[in-house]
C-alpha cells in the first residue's frame, strides 16, 4: 500500500508493507510517533551527509517497524531504521554494544536511541540467503559462518552480565522447566489432553536441563533465530550477524537449532556434522571433552525449542496473539520430538 503521510521536512513517498499482519498494533499508525521517529532519522542522515534519493520503504510487523531510506542509485545505497516492540526494544542498545565489543562480527550503527528502542544501521551487504539461493554458497559456507558466530559468542562470555543490564532477557538452563510450565499454562490452543501429555514428559526436561548444566559451559548471547536471512555476507568468507530482537543470554549451543534444521532440510543430514564440529571446536579448552561437547549440543538444541516458543510473544501491545500461540504450540511439541538433530 502507499501512504501520503504528512511531510516531515520534505514530501517523500512512502510505501508500506504490512505482510500478513494487517491487524498488527504498531506505533507506525501514530502520526506523532512517525513525525518524531522520521525526524530523528532525517537528522542523522544529514549529519552523515546522506541525501534521500527515493521512496521510503516501511515494513510493519507485530514485533518491529523497519524503514529503508534510499541514499543513492545502487542497490546497497540505503540506511535502515529499526524500532522494536517494548519487549525487544533492547535490540537498539545491544546493537551499539556489540559494535563496540565485537565490531568485526556485526554492523556498526549510524545512531542508537536505546531509550526509544530504535537504531539506524547502514546497509551491511548481501544476505547469506541470496548466496545460497543462487548456488554461490552451500553447506560449507554454513560451516564457516557458524565458526565465526561461535568466535563471537566466546568473546561475549565476559559481557554476559552487561548484556542483562541492557535488557536482554536471561534464559538460564536451570530456569527452563519453569518457562515450560508457564508456556503450557498460557496457551489456549493446547487442550487438556495435550497439556497433560506434555506435563507427563516434564521429568525428561528436568533431567536434560540438569545434565546440560552439569557440563559447566558459560552463558553468552544466543541469537535464538539464526537463519540465513539474519546473516550477511559482506565479503568472501566473511559473515556478520544482525536482527537481535529474539536474543537472550543463555546456553550458547541453543543457537545451533535453526541452522542445523535448515542444513538438514536443504542439503541432507550428512552435512550437519561438519558444521557442528566447526562450531564446537571453538568451545574446546573449557573442561568438557569433545564427546561431552557434542552431547551438550544435542541437549541444548532440543531445549532451544523453549526459547523459540517464548520469543513469539515479543510483540507490540494490542497485537492479536493467534499466530503467536500457534507458533509457540508448535515449538512446545518439537521439544519432545522423536529424533535428536545432532547425533552423539
Amino acid at each position: 500500500m502507499r501512504s501520503s503521510d504528512e511531510p516531515t521536512k520534505t514530501a517523500v513517498e512512502t510505501v508500506v508493507d504490512r505482510g500478513r499482519f494487517p491487524d498488527a498494533a504498531t506505533p507506525w499508525d501514530d502520526g506523532r510517533w512517525r513525525r518524531e521517529t522520521l525526524g530523528w532519522a532525517e537528522g542523522v542522515l544529514a549529519e552523515h551527509g546522506l541525501v534521500e534519493t527515493g521512496a521510503r520503504e516501511v515494513r510493519v510487523r507485530p514485533w518491529s517497524v523497519l524503514i529503508r531510506f534510499r541514499t543513492g542509485d545502487g542497490g546497497r545505497d540505503a540506511v535502515w531504521l529499526k524500532a522494536g516492540a517494548p519487549s525487544n526494544a533492547f535490540e537498539a542498545g545491544l546493537s551499539g554494544a556489540l559494535a563496540a565489543w565485537v565490531p568485526e562480527h556485526v554492523m556498526t550503527p549510524l545512531a542508537v536511541d536505546a531509550g526509544r528502542g530504535r537504531v539506524l544501521l547502514p546497509d551491511g551487504g548481501p544476505l547469506f540467503r541470496g548466496l545460497l539461493d543462487e548456488g554461490a554458497a552451500g553447506p560449507e559456507a554454513w560451516t564457516a559462518a557458524l565458526g565465526q558466530y561461535a568466535d563471537m559468542q566466546r568473546r561475549l562470555v565476559p559481557y554476559a552480565d552487561r548484556l542483562g543490564g541492557l535488557g536482554v532477557p536471561r534464559a538460564r538452563t536451570r530456569d527452563l522447566p519453569d518457562a515450560f510450565d508457564a508456556l503450557i499454562a498460557d496457551n489456549p490452543l493446547l487442550d487438556a489432553a495435550e497439556r497433560a501429555e506434555l506435563l507427563r514428559r516434564r521429568p525428561r526436561l528436568v533431567e536434560s536441563c540438569a545434565e546440560l548444566d552439569a557440563y559447566g559451559l558459560p552463558d553468552t548471547l544466543d541469537h535464538c533465530d539464526l537463519h540465513d536471512g539474519q546473516v550477511l555476507a559482506p565479503a568472501p568468507g566473511r559473515f556478520t550477524f544482525f536482527d537481535w530482537g529474539d536474543a537472550s543470554v543463555a546456553h550458547p549451543f541453543g543457537s545451533l537449532l535453526i541452522p542445523v534444521r535448515a542444513v538438514r532440510e536443504r542439503y541432507g543430514p550428512e552435512h550437519v556434522a561438519p558444521m557442528v564440529d566447526a562450531y564446537l571446536e571453538r568451545w574446546s579448552g573449557l573442561g568438557p571433552s569433545a564427546p561431552e561437547l557434542r552431547r551438550a549440543a544435542a541437549l541444548a538444541v532440543r531445549l532451544a525449542a523453549l526459547a523459540r516458543a517464548s520469543t513469539w510473544f515479543r510483540l507490540f501491545p494490542g497485537t492479536p496473539l493467534a499466530d503467536s500461540h500457534d507458533s509457540s504450540a508448535y515449538w512446545l511439541r518439537e521439544l519432545f520430538g522423536a529424533e535428536d538433530l545432532i547425533a552423539v
